[in-house]
């Protein structure tokens, strides 16, 4: 007689099966593959292509460090960049002007040299030009006016030349011619025989100004006496191509 409590192998109760249903639909709702019964046996599902297995390391797996924060890969730019770079920059202009600075320097002084060189040469020449035309301007004789005018106007020029001119035709020659005028004049000198009295009032390389102190000894026949007269004269000499000429006599 067989025992009433044994039970079949393999068969399980009504709840079981009950449970088991109820998990295969839930598992079927989720989408996933239904949960295996207990006891029952699994069925092996090998996955489609190829598997490769790598052997875990000794010391196991170590965690990859964490990326750092995307600012850290950036390079931070240096506060001083931008204004090294604009050094760099203002640095050769700033050489540059300095240099064409220098250079405008050094042409001006060299300019002023010349200048001044070139001033102190005419000094000596138009004083020398000086000395010599003072007494064949400021003298005449009535007995060759055409000779001493013409020996006068060879050292003039400009206006002046022409105003001279004027002025000997129209007023000294017939004064001189009517009266016998003779007048003689000399650079003054000092009694110890010194050099003569001539002064440099201005002078640049093509225009000089020169203070002459001339003596004029005049004879006529309204003057019983020959007269000495003192006489202070300012004379302006200017470079021509054919040298130092008078281009004004002013009497002081």
């Amino acid at each position: 007689m067989a025992n009433p409590t044994s039970r079949t192998r393999g068969t399980s109760s009504p709840a079981r099966r009950t449970m088991t249903a109820a998990a295969r639909a839930a598992a079927k709702r989720a989408g996933r593959p239904p949960r295996p019964e207990p006891g029952a046996r699994q069925e092996e599902h090998t996955p489609s292509g190829r598997t490769l297995l790598v052997e875990p390391p000794a010391n196991g797996w170590e965690d990859p460090p964490e990326p750092e924060c995307p600012e850290s890969f950036e390079a931070e730019p240096e506060d001083g960049a931008p204004q090294r770079k604009a050094g760099r920059i203002v640095l050769p202009a700033v050489l540059g002007v300095v240099l064409v600075a220098a250079l405008v320097a050094a042409a001006m002084l060299g300019w002023q040299y010349r200048q001044g060189r070139q001033a102190e040469q005419a000094r000596d020449e138009a004083v020398a030009a000086a000395r010599k035309a003072a007494p064949v301007v400021l003298s005449y004789d009535y007995r060759h006016l055409d000779r001493d005018f013409s020996r006068a106007r060879a050292l003039l020029t400009g206006h002046f030349r022409d105003q001279y001119g004027k002025t000997t035709k129209a007023v000294v020659a017939p004064t001189a011619t009517k009266y016998h005028g003779v007048v003689k004049a000399t650079v003054a000198t000092p009694a110890d025989g010194g050099a003569p009295a001539v002064s440099v009032v201005s002078a640049t390389p093509d225009r000089v100004v020169v203070l002459l102190f001339v003596n004029q000894a005049t004879q006529s026949t309204q003057v019983p006496e020959p007269r000495l007269d003192l006489n202070r004269v300012r004379m302006t000499l200017t470079r021509t191509s054919d040298g130092w000429k008078v281009s004004g006599v002013d009497a002081l």
